[in-house]
């Protein structure tokens, strides 16, 4: 099965073949937070990789979260900051670094941006789908109008010429899945449902997916969004939901801090709700928020008021205030553009 030219991204890829057909030792990176976008992208680019006869070392500045560990079984992905002296001398003798799933400074993480400005001489690649970013990187394979990096990753594969099997397809599945809310975030188009077609015929099993994805959540996480529901308030005159998360809520329910990711999701299934924020306390002191629009208010410039950015349907961005003034300055801004719609 082929998906033909149709909803194809606008990415030539022949510089991105060439660079990487050239190159011997490759360090693939990720953003902070790795979510299964990320994580699924990181895996299947090594595995086509390695099909290719290359060395690779996969890296993030954090490390994978429990619920996704499934996708990287055997700890492929290194935290930046644990690298033994070995890969920590691979990487700055790498020939090519490529990050994946960001192309700004801030969501790489110090320590993969210091490896990206002067930690080695390799060529800087980067395969993205955000609107927003940073000039970095030698060949740029971005375009902000892709429903996810799964699906840039699954372009980039097929320019290098390495077959699809299940090993591959698999991750892939779980980075296009994931990051277009199981195929029903507006981004979804046809060629979305032919990239997944063709690696279920490749062997991914959907059932399986979707249960590993979405059904392993821990007990504490289950009691984290008992939480987030309770300190939630409707506001924009019931079009919205304002959540809270404080360090407490984490103490009380044994969470970590993973066990909140895409707990802003779950308001938009209330009837009524066009707009959905959670507001995070983290353990340094600062405030994250997530955004999520199903109107036309668009997050991602909602978020880059607070230093942040993502799309206009899902972004986040941190607070350096106190709790209680971060989670007004969110709420303030969002009635803001929520306002200048009307």
């Amino acid at each position: 099965m082929s998906m033909g030219t149709a909803n194809r991204s606008s990415i030539d890829w022949s510089d991105f073949r060439n660079t990487v057909g050239n190159a011997h030792k490759i360090v693939v990176v990720g953003h902070l937070r790795p979510d299964g976008d990320t994580i699924g992208c990181l895996i299947a680019m090594k595995r086509a990789l390695t099909a290719m006869g290359k060395k690779v070392l996969l890296l993030d500045g954090h490390s994978v979260p429990p619920a996704l560990a499934f996708v990287d079984p055997d700890g492929e992905i290194r935290k930046i900051a644990d690298m033994t002296d070995e890969e920590r001398a691979f990487a700055q003798s790498a020939d090519v670094v490529m990050s994946v799933d960001v192309s700004a400074w801030g969501q790489l993480g110090p320590e993969a941006t210091e490896l990206f400005k002067s930690g080695t001489s390799g060529k800087k690649v980067v395969i993205d789908h955000h609107a927003v970013g940073d000039e970095i990187g030698d060949v740029r394979c971005v375009d902000p109008n892709a429903d996810s990096a799964g699906s840039l990753v699954f372009e980039a594969i097929r320019a290098l010429g390495v077959p699809f099997n299940k090993e591959i397809a698999d991750p892939l599945f779980v980075a296009i899945s994931s990051d277009t809310g199981w195929f029903r975030f507006q981004s979804t188009s046809s060629g979305t449902l032919r990239r997944a077609a063709e690696l279920v015929d490749a062997g991914v099993k959907i059932d399986e997916s979707y249960r590993l994805q979405n059904e392993q959540e821990s007990f504490a996480r289950f009691k984290l969004l008992g939480a987030a529901a309770t300190n939630c308030e409707r506001f924009l005159n019931g079009k919205g939901v304002f959540m809270r998360l404080t360090q407490k809520d984490f103490e009380a329910a044994g969470a970590i801090p993973a066990d909140s990711e895409d707990l802003v999701n779950t308001p938009l299934s209330v009837a009524g709700t066009e707009v959905a924020v959670i507001a995070i306390e983290q353990k340094d002191g600062t405030v994250k928020a997530s955004f999520r629009s199903r109107c036309d208010l668009d997050c991602g410039k909602l978020a880059r008021e607070f230093g942040g950015g993502g799309h206009a349907r899902a972004a986040g961005a941190s607070h350096p205030g106190d709790f209680e003034t971060a989670c007004k300055d969110f709420m303030d801004k969002t009635v803001e553009y929520y306002n200048a719609l009307r």
